[in-house]
């Protein structure tokens, strides 16, 4: 038991052993980015594995599945738990790099691959797509191109899952998160956008960790969630 602090029994050293069996086989190592928020600002990381947690439960027993802009998929494994396959794409290759790496052991189910989705006309035969904290880095003018090759990507009655910032959260939120936010949306405007190319789009809401379907201007975060037309 040299492994324990002086004086710890024998029985709590052996039960505590038991307990994390397995645990010792190897280490994750976050991505570089993922890192640095940890010690910016670790409970974002929380509020991320939350959305993740919803596509995860509205995605649960699809075969196929793409997420487009998966960074360096902190929460995509959380969506891999519960689908069949699941096929990460981002248009920076140094976070594809990484999730390679990283992942190479730990997830059997997932695979990477640099692709910035407005230009791509190879990727096929998905029964569900999501993006988060995509669509409000996308300048208006490609807001359609985006929208137009997800579904081409995408079989016959397909879901679709956007999650974004709201308009309104953008007067609180940092300078670095608001980097790149060229497109937030209202919650109507999120609605009527998704209503395009969606059959029964619906919004949902989010504040923290906390999905709901309340006022769409006091919401942080927005989702819309539809089916292929």
């Amino acid at each position: 038991m040299k492994d324990f602090a002086e004086g710890t029994s024998i029985s709590s050293a052996e039960t505590y052993l038991q307990s994390i069996e397995g645990a010792g086989n190897s280490e994750f190592m976050l991505g570089a980015n993922t890192s640095r928020i940890y010690f910016e600002d670790p409970k974002l990381l929380l509020f991320t594995m939350s959305r993740y947690k919803f596509v995860s439960k509205m995605l649960s027993g699809f075969n196929r599945v793409l997420e487009i802009g998966c960074q360096e998929a902190f929460g995509s494994t959380i969506v891999a738990k519960e689908v069949g396959t699941l096929h990460c794409i981002d248009f920076y290759q140094p976070h594809i790099d990484s999730c390679v790496s990283r992942f190479k052991k730990e997830s059997t189910n997932m695979s990477f691959q640099c692709k910035d989705i407005i230009t791509d006309q190879e990727l096929k035969g998905f029964d569900a797509v999501y993006a988060l904290d995509v669509l409000e880095h996308i300048e208006k003018k490609d807001e359609d191109k985006f929208m137009q090759s997800s579904l081409n990507a995408m079989t016959t009655n397909s879901l679709m899952i956007l999650g974004m910032p709201s308009i309104e959260s953008q007067r609180y939120a940092s300078d670095r998160s608001r980097i790149g936010h060229v497109n937030c949306k209202s919650g109507s405007e999120l609605k009527e956008f998704a209503g395009r190319f969606l059959l029964n789009a619906q919004v949902f809401c989010m504040n923290d960790e906390v999905l709901h379907t309340g006022f769409y201007p006091m919401a942080q975060y927005l989702f819309a969630v539809g089916i292929k037309k």
